[in-house]
Order: structure tokens, then C-alpha cells, then sequence
């Protein structure tokens, strides 16, 4: 898939089995189409991980970086409904990136998703972001792969936590993150061990350690799939 507008806030975060239930029903019926409701928003999608039944990652595509303080979006942090409190709490070990995307290469949303969470080593952003800038282009359009993107975390400056995160508690933060999406899981995961294993990673100027997730899409809204009564 192609990355809809300039920015993204991509969250990663476990939900125990006895709450999944309910929490693919509010985050379908009700906290997707509040978030498509806001200037800016371009389009969300929620994945289920392919390796841990408790995992989930999802990302929202933004038109532009100031949507993230945007007072559309704030208003709805810091004013969030009944069900939203409710559910909030079972956010688990919450990693939360706002971040500018870098490089976007690819079309369409594909079924399969990984994620790569890592840190350029000192002094390397500019030559990390060129060769992947590069790896990415070349992948995109490759049999079994339809997008390939880079997310840089760039946390705007806030007075406070808004009232969602207190009720959460302290989110984590990714550093850069490698997007790589297909249409075959397979080719997907092959790909990532490749291309974007931690070894590889570090050819290219990265530091030792990263995180990768291999995730399947389970919902996708955007604002001309929202309902108004």
C-alpha cells in the first residue's frame, strides 16, 4: 500500500483474550469512525499479529504532520467517550510513535504487514535514511510485496499528557520504523529476513537492535467510510 498523506501515528499494543471481544467491537463501530471524523485523518487500518495472539498494530495516515496538533484531534484525546475510558486501560504495554513519513513507495492495502522498530546508530540519520530510501524503492514493486515505507518519530511538543494517556499510563516510542506490506505473508517475512534483519539493519548504519512483527489486516476505515446520521 501507498501511505495516504505526510504523517502517521503507528501504535502497537497487547490485548488480553478476554478482552478482544469487545475490543475489535469498539475500536470498529466506535473509535475508528470518531478518528476518520477528524480534519486530517486520511485513513486507519488495525492488524492482528501473526505470531501472538495478543498482539495488534495499527496506524493512522495523516494528511499532515500539524494534524497531530490539530485541535480536532486533541479535543478527542483529552475528551474520550464512555467506552473509550472503559477500554483504554486494556491498552497493554503501548508503544506510540507520531512520526513524518519519510519515504513511501507502493499501492493499494495488502492483507500482510511487518513491522521493524530500530534506531540509526550516532551521527548516521542522513546515510541510513538514503540506502533505505533505496532498498525501500527497489522492493516495492517486487512479486508478493505492494508497498514499502519509512516512518521517522518526530513527538511534537505537548504541555501535558492528554486524558487518554493518563488513563493508559506511559506510552513507549519507536524510533524509525520500516513498514513492508504484500500480498503473499510468506514473500513478506522472506523479505524481512533478507533485507531488514538486525545484521542487515546494521549494514546499512543502524544500531544492534530491533523489533520485527509480522501482522495480518483485520479492519480499515477512511473518512468516506464513516456513517452520519
Amino acid at each position: 500500500m501507498s501511505l495516504l498523506g505526510k504523517a502517521a501515528v503507528a501504535m502497537w499494543w497487547n490485548v488480553l483474550p478476554e478482552q478482544r471481544s469487545e475490543f475489535g467491537d469498539w475500536h470498529s463501530h466506535e473509535h475508528f469512525p470518531e478518528r476518520m471524523s477528524i480534519l486530517g485523518f486520511r485513513r486507519g487500518s488495525r492488524w492482528t499479529n501473526s505470531l501472538d495472539a495478543e498482539g495488534f498494530f495499527v496506524l493512522y495516515e495523516l494528511e499532515r504532520y500539524e494534524t497531530l496538533t490539530s485541535k480536532g484531534y486533541l479535543d478527542r484525546l483529552n475528551a474520550p467517550t464512555p467506552w473509550s475510558t472503559k477500554m483504554m486501560p486494556h491498552h497493554l504495554d503501548m508503544v506510540r510513535s507520531q512520526c513524518r513519513v519519510e519515504v513511501s513507495f507502493g499501492s493499494g492495502v495488502a492483507a500482510s504487514l511487518a513491522t521493524i522498530r530500530f534506531s540509526p546508530q550516532t551521527g548516521n540519520d542522513d546515510l541510513i535514511r538514503t540506502r533505505l530510501a533505496e532498498r525501500l524503492n527497489g522492493l516495492a514493486s517486487k512479486p508478493g510485496l505492494t508497498g514499502a515505507h519509512l516512518l521517522v518519530t518526530n513527538t511534537p511538543t505537548t504541555s501535558a499528557p492528554t486524558t487518554e494517556q493518563q488513563i493508559r499510563g506511559t506510552d513507549g516510542a519507536a524510533d524509525w520504523v520500516v513498514l513492508l506490506s504484500g500480498y503473499d505473508p510468506q514473500i513478506v517475512e522472506e523479505a524481512v529476513s533478507r533485507f531488514f534483519s538486525a545484521g542487515a539493519l546494521q549494514l546499512l548504519g543502524a544500531k544492534e537492535k530491533s523489533i520485527m512483527g509480522l501482522y495480518k489486516l483485520a479492519f480499515t476505515m477512511s473518512p468516506a467510510d464513516v456513517v452520519t446520521i
